[in-house]
């Protein structure tokens, strides 16, 4: 498939955030680029979003327990 060149202006921290991430999946940044508008093109991120909203919502409330129970000191007890 024939390639095509695109030029986009971002801020540098942008540049530099889609530089790192390329590399931790050892893509090239204009791979990253592409995998990044398919997904968003077929609706996969989209999906993925929702569904992790869904478990947030569905499973807050033990998410809230644990956070509490962190935060609550060891010793003290009520009476």
């Amino acid at each position: 498939m024939a390639k095509t060149q695109l030029g986009a202006r971002v801020d540098e921290d942008v540049a530099d955030l889609a530089k790192k991430r390329a590399a931790d999946l050892g893509l090239s940044i204009g791979d990253y680029l592409a995998r990044l508008v398919q997904d968003d093109a077929s609706g996969l991120r989209a999906r993925a979003v929702d569904a992790a909203a869904r478990f947030l919502t569905e499973h807050q409330a033990i998410f809230d327990e644990a956070e509490q129970a962190q935060q609550t000191p060891g010793g003290a007890h009520a009476a």
